[in-house]
This record gives C-alpha cells, sequence and structure tokens, in this order.
C-alpha cells in the first residue's frame, strides 16, 4: 500500500492526506474517520513532515515498529532514489549557471515558494499579532542570515505565541476519542523524547569537536527536520542555511534539486536525500545521500512515538496551543524571507525568468495546476526559451 503510495502521490502534505484517508480509512477500513482524524492532528501539532508523519503512525498502529518502519521507507524510497539519481545527473553535467533547464527550474521554485507562503499565511498568520510574529522573524532571518537566527525565530516564535497570543488566535483542536490500537507505552515514549533532545543538544557539539564530515551531515540534517514547523517546504531556508550557507553545495544546484523535488511523487523532505548526494560521505553520494536522507526524519519518528501516549493532555492545553501558533506564524516568516533569499534573488535573473515565474505561480494558484506539472513544464519552456 505504502509502495503504491510513494510511487503516485503528487501533490504536496495535504494531497497525501487525502489519498492516505481514502485508501487507509474508505477502502482499507484499517482505522475510523476519527482515530485517522486524532492522528492527522497529532501530526500537525508536531514538528516534521506531517504526511510522513502519518504515514508512521498507521504503520505503527497496524504493525508496530517493523510496520511504522516499513511504511516510511516505502513511501519514501521512491522519490529519494529519483532524487538521487538526478542529483548524479546534476554532478555528471554540471548545473551550469546559465543553462536554459535549469533557469526554468528555479523560476519555478519562486512560484512553488511564493504560492507556499500566501497559503501559509492565510492559515498560521491570520490575525494581528500573528501576522506581527511573521514580520518579525523575516527581519530577523533577512537581518542576520544563518541557521541560528533561523532557530531563535522559531523559538522567539513560541515565546512570543505563549505570552502573546489568546486562545482564539492559536489552531483549534477538537477533542477525538482514545485511540487504543496504538502499541507505545509511557516509558518507551518518554525514552524517544529523551533520545530526540539529548541528539538534537549533543550532535553539534559533537560535530564540532571531532570535525567529522558524517557527524556534521548528521547534525545539519537532524536539526532541519526537528525544527520544521507548518510543512515540507519550510524545510527549504534550515536546508539552505546548512549546506549553501555552509559551503557544501552551491545555489545553482540547491535551486535546481527544490525545482526537481516538485515533480517526484512522495514526501518533499526526501530533497534531503539529493543533498546528501553532492556532499559525499568517505567518497560515496549514496552514503550521504542515506545519511541525510535518515537524518532528517529521525526526529519526526522519534516524536510520532513520543507524543502518541501524551497526546490528549498535550493538545488540549492552551499554553501548548499557543507556543506551537506562534513558532508557526515564525515559520511563515521564514518562509517569506527565503522565498526573498535565495529562491528570488536566484530565480529571477532577466525579464524572461520574471515572465516564467509568473505564469508558474498563476498556473499552481489560480488554475490550480500540480506543481510536478508546473515544474516539468518550466524547464522545458527554459530550455527552449532561455
Amino acid at each position: 500500500m505504502f509502495l503504491g503510495l510513494g510511487l503516485t502521490s503528487f501533490g504536496g502534505p495535504v494531497a497525501h492526506l487525502g489519498y492516505f484517508r481514502e485508501v487507509f480509512v474508505v477502502r482499507r477500513r484499517w482505522l475510523s474517520e476519527s482515530a485517522y482524524a486524532d492522528l492527522v492532528a497529532l501530526c500537525q501539532f508536531l514538528p516534521g513532515p506531517a504526511s510522513s508523519q502519518v504515514g508512521m503512525a498507521i504503520g505503527l498502529r497496524r504493525a508496530g515498529y517493523a510496520g511504522m518502519a516499513a511504511a516510511w521507507i516505502a513511501f519514501t524510497l521512491p522519490s529519494a532514489v529519483l532524487l538521487v539519481a538526478f542529483a548524479l545527473g546534476v554532478q555528471a553535467v554540471g548545473a551550469q549557471p546559465g543553462a536554459g533547464w535549469l533557469l526554468g527550474l528555479k523560476a519555478a521554485a519562486v512560484a512553488v515558494v511564493a504560492h507556499a507562503v500566501v497559503g501559509m499565511a492565510r492559515s498560521l498568520a491570520s490575525g494581528k499579532r500573528q501576522a506581527t510574529i511573521a514580520v518579525a522573524a523575516l527581519a530577523l532571518v533577512l537581518l542576520l542570515p544563518s541557521a541560528f537566527s533561523q532557530v531563535a525565530a522559531i523559538l522567539l516564535g513560541g515565546v512570543l505565541g505563549l505570552v502573546w497570543l489568546n486562545t482564539a488566535e492559536s489552531t483549534d483542536v477538537e477533542k477525538e476519542e482514545d485511540d487504543p490500537g496504538i502499541p507505545v507505552g509511557r516509558r518507551t515514549a518518554v525514552a524517544c523524547l529523551a533520545v530526540f533532545a539529548a541528539l538534537l543538544a549533543a550532535l553539534p557539539v559533537l560535530a564540532l569537536l571531532t570535525a567529522n564530515p558524517a557527524l556534521g551531515l548528521t547534525d545539519g540534517f537532524y536539526r532541519a527536520g526537528s525544527l520544521v514547523f507548518g510543512g515540507g517546504h519550510v524545510v527549504l531556508p534550515l536546508l539552505e542555511a546548512e549546506v549553501v550557507g555552509g559551503g557544501l553545495v552551491d545555489h545553482e544546484s540547491f535551486l535546481a534539486g527544490y525545482g526537481a523535488a516538485q515533480a517526484v511523487p512522495g514526501p518533499l523532505f526526501t530533497f534531503a536525500a539529493y543533498l546528501g548526494a553532492l556532499t559525499p560521505v568517505a567518497g560515496s553520494p549514496l552514503l550521504g545521500a542515506s545519511i541525510a536522507l535518515v537524518s532528517v526524519f529521525l526526529p519526526s519518528a522519534l516524536l510520532v512515538v513520543g507524543a502518541l501516549p501524551f497526546w490528549e493532555r498535550l493538545r488540549a492545553a492552551p499554553r501548548a496551543r499557543r507556543a506551537v501558533a506562534g513558532a508557526g506564524a515564525a515559520v511563515v516568516g521564514i518562509l517569506g524571507a527565503a522565498l526573498y533569499d535565495p529562491v528570488f534573488t536566484q530565480g529571477v535573473v532577466s525579464p524572461g525568468t520574471m515572465a516564467v515565474a509568473a505564469v508558474a505561480f498563476v498556473a499552481l494558484a489560480v488554475w490550480r495546476t500540480p506543481a510536478w506539472a508546473v515544474v516539468l513544464a518550466a524547464s522545458v519552456i527554459g530550455f527552449l526559451l532561455l
């Protein structure tokens, strides 16, 4: 089931959740509507890729930890393989800044990210105070560009949400019935949360002390996967700060891969496999891709297992909801900053690329054209005209 979804699930996390419901609730009847809604609510509450986390939770519910691993591998592997193959092709031919196909991909990335920013702003920063938090985060990240400023913006957003937002401005969560089918004990959950926090704190120190390339790669992608609120597109600025800011990948290759990630099925987080393949460990692109892919998804797995037994109490707490709402608003600002730099500054370099980006945005926002079709069309137009 999950392998079939991994091969055919185009359209991003919202579409993925619709596919999951059709397969596992309507057709297979593996879980009820209320149980599925509860899993979706949990995964939207936690940082990480919501659709992949829902898939992990369904696998866990159905067949324990082995089922969780199988669901993740099957749903993730197809797009990861395609993006690693694309990375090897980029390495072979080179991402020349003036190549028409690359200009088209980068222009399409402008449209995709702009569309994501608009959609997220409507849901996560619609109130006056949430919008203010978003703009403050945008200013902080633009004026002090680094991975640390992005983390600081998320933390600041959470604090401001806690002390400044009211319950009406925080994300509304309806209570669903408990799901007794999740085989997770409280001790196991606490252990997973402890491992999550320990890795988040220890990996940067170990990477700095040892100067080990594999540890450095693990640290960067694990941190990115731990701090992504609001969907797959938000991983873009965090990864850009790590790999482009760290000199591991150039802007052209980064945006080319991001554009390609829109054209493949499955979760957007598999973009990490592409970047890992371009930063090979011990001379092996496949090893680099594997480390990056596992590292960016590991926080999601730990958080899903760790939060399940405490979910009813956690989501009912107004303070937790306010903090998450503030962090979500900050994420909108971070993604808005990324829309400007590097996406717009690198993607719109001529009147022709501006025209392609504008047409692509209208195709996405007005005509509801699938992102993969827009990206492929932009690349072809770029090859022919730019």
